[in-house]
């Protein structure tokens, strides 16, 4: 499959192994407006992404499911959530632990679901590196598309709007620890975007204080703190 097909001057590139209306919703979906990034975070839909994978490869594992949520005008919207079970994760002793995978959905068409969902929103996620490759791989290699979304990772973010608050370790857990967020079922993909989405909440109502009032300035935040990270 040509994975790597782009759109160039306006013309669409089709995959043939796609049918024809597989092949029209991809264009639909490529022909919405891009996300205006500089719209107020009280203005605007973001959406919240987390993952379940076979293991933490982003080059060898598999993506198992995605759990996503909007948060639209700086409220977590509960009618606006996507969850899509690719495959069943690894077997575990408790057979529950892994949902089965979605009956009739297949994955071309839940992939394209998922797309729409999405539609040209900003995407964030806690560890955007590890959540956005094993997405955008998957779409690439089963719709043929870049995904090219502007993703925002909260783990540069809210060091930097919280610099009073201290971790004797990191990652999402020290920060759902510090503000007393519960994640319903942790490692489940839904029941984690939904308790980042919280964290952004909290993020966006910080942020705003600070003038950091759009998803632009986080993405521009968070850019400046990858770059001191690395110059030091």
């Amino acid at each position: 499959m040509a994975w790597y097909s782009r759109l160039f001057g306006g013309q669409e590139t089709t995959d043939p192994a796609l049918t024809a209306r597989q092949q029209q919703l991809l264009a639909a979906w490529r022909q919405l407006p891009e996300p205006d990034m500089r719209r107020s975070h009280y203005r605007c839909r973001y959406v919240v992404v987390d993952v379940e994978t076979t293991g933490i490869n982003v080059k060898t594992d598999r993506l198992c499911a995605i759990g996503a949520l909007a948060v639209v005008n700086g409220q977590i919207d509960f009618k606006d959530a996507f969850h899509l079970v690719l495959e069943p994760a690894a077997p575990a002793d408790d057979p529950a632990e892994h949902p089965e995978p979605v009956a009739g959905a297949p994955s071309i068409d839940a992939l394209i679901s998922f797309l729409h969902f999405v539609g040209k929103a900003p995407l964030l996620a806690y560890n955007v590196p590890f959540v956005a490759a094993m997405i955008e791989r998957t779409l690439a290699e089963n719709l043929g598309i870049d995904l090219g979304l502007p993703w925002i990772d909260l783990a540069w973010v809210m060091p930097d709007l919280f610099r009073d608050v201290e971790h004797t370790e990191t990652g999402l857990d020290a920060w759902l620890n510090h503000f007393a967020i519960t994640s319903i079922r942790r490692h489940h993909a839904v029941s984690d975007a939904y308790a980042t989405a919280q964290l952004l909440q909290i993020t966006i109502a910080s942020g705003a204080r600070k003038g950091f009032t759009t998803p632009a300035s986080l993405l521009d935040l968070e850019k400046a703190r990858r770059h001191m990270h690395q110059s030091g």
